[in-house]
């Protein structure tokens, strides 16, 4: 008895939490998005606070702990921390970002019990605040965004160049909140009929006009024709072994590597060459010799190369370790640097460690944790064939860092990474995904080189046209269509989510 009453109240939580898993990349049933959060939604209209609350945690430990467990591959084989101890790892982080769902189920509960209002308007509301706050408290972790599992549904999510990645997390909760109404309504219309019916009818009317609207625009985007160029562009998959990068023994091969993949790429005629992040296997500039002998190779080279490196900033001293930065070089025709980007938002734990003071036993958990010293300027590169801007790794995930680069001008983007931390897990494909709402958000095409894969390329409206295997040796030549539009997204940002947010609070008021 006492299993079936716990059953009854949290198994429309954990359950809907388990099939979130199922929405994103690795499984791919993206439409079972849009109906999943429906037995959550209603199961609210009966809990205290305390319980809603506890609900939206059940929620969302399995969804975050199943999208995110990838990180254990890194902590495990580079980090050398136990298997279990990695997943533990995991599990913490998952309980930190099950509280934003523990909030919405919270807020939901409050709200849908006291108002006449439908659960259509609320839920997609409340869960695009408390969305978009978890993409910026504590450095911000937008990974897992309920919007992210529709990457495929093209039509819908051109709406992404107005209100952002946000836009479509609202339509898919504004959906499963339609079909919650239709069981809420039920139970309203004893206390409130009049109220109720009114409300959820008038709903449903706004819902079926956005989602016209949302339609309508979307196939308007994807039919234009926008001003451009094109632009002939190689990507070097040079399949490094992480262990082996910086491994002294192999120095030799993996710049040979590069070296016979980017003269089997020139064959093609690009205007650009891309490697992947931190692709050369000593410091740029610092190293004199290998710097030396990789410039005397570019000369040979009569294109672009835009590569990966770690820069140093600052030799080391007495009293503090060197100061390096994840960079971006680019190398023009004749060989010369005109462009160097520093990566700005490192990864934490990763690359750097918050609250160094604090966690200062953290050095002993990974080596080369907080080596990194992050970029502070929004630089560009400018070449004949267009400008873009290089995101580094982590950075693409983050929708309001990469409009800043295109707010004024620009013509695509480039997004380096090395994805061989998190070996064949469904990591690296949900971050790739990631890379289509921000081509759709700034409407510029996307250049991605990752070490291992998943490199390829996505045009302005968001359709991946090439993408490379995992685990592969490879160059891939594609022809981009650069684009000089500037989308509502790029110029003012953020502001459908603030109107979100400050619904959320004339609601909580």
């Amino acid at each position: 008895m006492l299993l079936k009453k716990y059953a009854d109240l949290y198994l429309p939580a954990v359950l809907p939490g388990l099939l979130l898993i199922f929405c994103f990349p690795g499984f791919g049933y993206y439409p079972l998005a849009w109906i999943v959060l429906t037995p959550f939604l209603v199961s609210l209209m009966d809990k205290s606070p305390q319980k809603a609350f506890l609900s939206g945690m059940l929620l969302g430990i399995p969804y975050f702990f199943g999208t995110t467990y990838w990180i254990y591959h890194s902590v495990t084989y580079y980090g050398h921390i136990p298997f279990m101890a990695s997943l533990a790892l995991v599990f913490i982080l998952s309980l930190y970002l099950s509280l934003y769902t523990g909030f919405f189920g919270l807020l939901f509960s409050l709200k849908i019990k006291n108002s006449a209002l439908p659960a259509m308007l609320l839920a997609p509301v409340f869960w695009v605040t408390i969305e978009f706050i978890r993409s910026y408290a504590l450095t911000g972790f937008p990974w897992s965004s309920i919007g992210y599992s529709q990457y495929r549904f093209l039509t819908v999510i051109q709406v992404s160049d107005i209100t952002g990645i946000y836009g479509v997390s609202f339509l898919v909760l504004a959906v499963n909140g339609a079909l919650a109404d239709i069981f809420i309504l039920r139970r309203r219309r004893s206390s409130m009929p009049l109220f109720a019916s009114y409300h959820t009818v008038l709903g449903y009317i706004v819902l079926s006009a956005l989602f016209i609207s949302a339609f309508s625009y979307g196939y308007w985007r994807i039919h234009q024709n926008r001003q451009g160029n094109d632009l002939r562009v190689s990507i070097v998959q040079g399949n490094i072994e992480q262990d082996k990068k910086w491994d002294a023994a192999y120095q030799s091969e993996v710049i040979n590597t590069y070296k016979e993949l980017t003269l089997k790429a020139f064959v093609h005629s690009p205007s650009l060459i891309i490697w992947p992040e931190t692709s050369l296997p000593f410091y740029f500039g610092t190293d004199t010799e290998l710097t030396e002998d990789l410039l005397s190779f570019k000369r040979q080279i009569g294109a672009y190369l835009l590569l990966g490196t770690v820069i140093v900033k600052e030799l080391p001293s007495a009293n503090s370790p060197a100061r390096l930065s994840n960079s971006a070089v680019l190398l023009d025709n004749d060989g010369k640097v005109t462009y160097i980007y520093d990566k700005i938002h490192l990864v934490p734990f990763g690359e750097y460690v918050p609250l160094r003071r604090v966690l200062f036993f953290v050095d002993k958990l990974v080596a080369g944790i907080g080596d990194y010293t992050p970029g502070e300027t929004l630089l560009k590169a400018n070449t004949p064939y267009g400008s873009f801007a290089t995101f580094i790794c982590y950075e693409i995930i983050f929708p309001g860092l990469v409009r800043k680069f295109y707010s004024k001008d620009g013509d695509f983007i480039v997004t380096i990474t090395n994805a061989a931390w998190f070996g064949k897990t469904a990591g690296p494909e949900q971050h790739f995904s990631m890379a289509v709402f921000r081509a759709i958000e700034n409407r510029k095409p996307v250049i991605r080189a990752a070490n291992t894969g998943i490199s390829g390329f996505i045009d302005s409206n968001g359709k991946i046209f090439l993408k490379t295997a995992f685990f592969e040796r490879t160059t891939e030549t594609a022809y981009i269509k650069t684009d000089t539009s500037r989308s509502f997204y790029s110029r003012f940002g953020d502001i459908f989510s603030y109107v979100c947010i400050v619904l959320t609070l004339l609601l909580i008021l």
